[in-house]
């Protein structure tokens, strides 16, 4: 029998597995919980603090966007929040990391993560904007100054958090 295949370490540990659980469901409860102003043309998501947590690990990309994607499901534009939420929290989180990936200092890693975020919630403003008939601009400016609110309020927590917890393990 060949030795390598015994001794080869699984490729996702039980623990990896269970922090990005962890993750996704937090960000689906925070999200549901807060659901009055997690959805809509005015939305405050704090569960969108999840994010910073793909600047500690990787892990995380995945754990965020398996959050978002069964979040949206509770979505009153579900149908189209599900598959573009979901795929463009995936590209965003990917964006954030490899931007962010040089810079050394955590709180301007978090300010430039929470200015990419709340321009990427053009994606939202385009679906409200064809599933209702909300003016786009309009729209992207007040879900995108809620994500920079919800981005702040949820940096501040994940910032202190990291200073007691390492996140990055």
């Amino acid at each position: 029998m060949n030795k390598s295949i015994l001794n080869a370490s699984p490729r996702i540990t039980v623990s990896e597995l269970t922090k990005t659980s962890l993750v996704a469901g937090l960000y689906v409860a925070v999200t549901v919980l807060l659901s009055v102003i997690s959805f809509g043309a005015i939305q405050l998501r704090l569960s969108e603090m999840f994010n910073y947590l793909a600047l500690y690990n990787k892990r995380y990309i995945m754990a965020v966007t398996i959050g978002v994607i069964l979040a949206n499901f509770m979505s009153p534009t579900w149908i189209l929040d599900v598959p573009i939420g979901g795929i463009s929290t995936f590209l965003v989180l990917i964006l954030c990391r490899s931007v962010t990936k040089k810079i050394t200092n955590d709180i301007l890693k978090m300010v430039v993560t929470a200015l990419i975020f709340a321009i990427s919630m053009f994606t939202v403003a385009g679906q409200l904007t064809i599933l209702f008939d909300y003016p786009f601009w309009a729209t992207w400016l007040t879900v995108g100054i809620g994500e920079l609110l919800s981005m702040t309020v949820g940096g501040i927590i994940i910032h202190l958090l990291n200073k007691k917890i390492d996140l990055s393990k």
